[in-house]
């Protein structure tokens, strides 16, 4: 199994060896606030890795890539060729950098972008689509809707509720841990937030660290709100919340920060200054019981002990309120939009077509195995047994979030949200009462100018 890594940052210092570093998750977050909320940057130029924008016959489609990546880079090159093959068109397609493309994405929406671009799913494309600087793709959907479960489906529509977005990949957020540890100790999987309190107070009297923790690349722990906050709120509140209808100061957000403050004394101490891949060393070797974390994160730290990585395994965060049960899945979604004012549409129209089929994601998958099919329709014959588990829990959920900085405003969450956070792990008992105030004001100013 190769390595996994979060699709926001391909691959990010989280997310892959470092031998394969690019820019942090952080920098990606304050690349985003600029291109929501600063001024106009650089538009995006042709690049090494790709022939250039330019303008486009009625048989070329020119698209603007972010995977600058070895293995992304090649995975797409063989996606636009089986593209150009099922399609007939030529694919002119404009590489750039990945932290690059995401800090120029507004002024070059707002330019000449190129007919199809890469994106992610949730606010980060909505906010575009609402701008007017994406195209509808409705008669793509008519195509490509049956491979796509109903929550994916939901993922890829604007606020207007027309579709902007074409699926590539995921991966999901889950609790990890060993077979091995569970089996010594006798411990069992926990349905609901008693048994999961009782789990850690258990591993803690046991010696283990309960849950592994590392913050300092400090948006891991977005993670874990989202969790508690939809498992405890339901799909619709912590969605309103993070497009800013509901606010911070609800009796209901200060119970998610309460829960989680009540559970703060099993993770592991000094997260401020561990990165979230050495956290994940602690589970790795027996030191630590668990830790919530995205499929890459998890993985990447035993891909090089095959015994190790036939011992990981994972269990989706338990229930805590049953009305909602577990029927919503943390995972990012990357893929397609097609920019405002295309040069050719029809072209446009049919390689996205092509990339959200089921063959368009095995030309990708091919080449890159790191990452799940959106399609649930996809011969995953190839993926481990862990993969297959992975891609069964993101398939059943009713709902799927896309991450903090993906489903919220990415200026209110790179400038507000992940200092507070940090704030909330230095001082858990006292933030609810202090500091949801201040997040409220900054929230309401933000989203007004958005």
């Amino acid at each position: 199994m190769s390595v996994r890594r979060a699709p926001s940052a391909r691959p990010s210092p989280d997310h892959g060896p470092s031998a394969l570093w690019t820019p942090s998750r952080r920098a990606l977050l304050a690349g985003a606030a600029a291109a929501a909320a600063g001024p106009l940057l650089a538009a995006c130029g042709s690049s090494s890795g790709g022939s250039g924008g330019g303008g486009s016959s009625s048989k070329t489609v020119t698209l603007g890539s972010n995977g600058s990546d070895a293995v992304p880079k090649k995975a797409y090159a063989a996606l636009w060729a089986a593209a150009g093959k099922s399609t007939g068109d030529t694919l002119k397609v404009n590489v750039k950098q990945h932290e690059n493309f995401q800090n120029q994405i507004n002024s070059y929406l707002q330019g000449t972008p190129d007919d199809v671009f890469t994106w992610f799913a949730g606010y980060r494309m909505q906010f575009f689509a609402k701008q007017g600087l994406a195209s509808p793709i409705d008669d793509v959907w008519q195509t490509i809707g049956s491979h796509f479960t109903p929550a994916i489906q939901a993922l890829s529509k604007g606020l207007d509720g027309k579709y902007y977005f074409v699926p590539l990949y995921y991966y999901p957020w889950a609790i990890w841990y060993r077979k091995s540890v569970f089996k010594q100790h006798g411990y069992t999987i926990p349905a609901n937030w008693d048994q999961f309190t009782a789990l850690l107070k258990k591993m803690k009297g046991d010696g283990l660290v309960p849950l592994a923790f590392g913050n300092q690349n400090q948006w891991p722990v977005m993670g874990t709100f989202d969790q508690i906050n939809f498992r405890l709120n339901g799909y619709q509140f912590h969605v309103d919340l993070m497009h800013g209808k509901e606010s911070w100061t609800d009796a209901r957000v200060k119970k998610t920060f309460d829960m989680w403050a009540s559970i703060m004394p099993y993770h592991q101490q000094g997260a401020a200054g561990r990165k979230t891949e050495d956290a994940t060393g602690f589970v790795r070797d027996k030191k630590a019981g668990m830790i919530v974390a995205g499929a890459g994160t998890a993985v990447q730290q035993f891909t090089t002990d095959p015994a190790a990585l036939a011992d990981l395994d994972f269990f989706p965060f338990p229930e805590i309120t049953p009305q909602w049960g577990m029927d919503t899945v943390e995972a990012p979604c990357d893929g397609f939009m097609m920019s405002k004012s295309p040069k050719n549409k029809t072209g446009a129209t049919k390689v996205l077509e092509f990339f959200g089929s089921p063959a368009g994601e095995k030309a990708y998958l091919d080449l890159d195995s790191s990452e799940l099919a959106a399609a649930k329709d996809f011969d995953n014959a190839k993926n481990t047994a862990l993969q297959k588990k992975e891609a069964a829990l993101i398939t059943g959920a009713k709902n799927l979030t896309q991450f903090m900085d993906r489903d919220g405003n990415p200026t209110f969450v790179s400038t507000v949200m992940i200092p507070a956070l940090a704030d909330f792990v230095r001082s858990p008992n006292t933030f609810a009462a202090t500091k949801l105030s201040n997040i409220e004001a900054q929230k309401k100013s933000i989203y007004a100018s958005s």
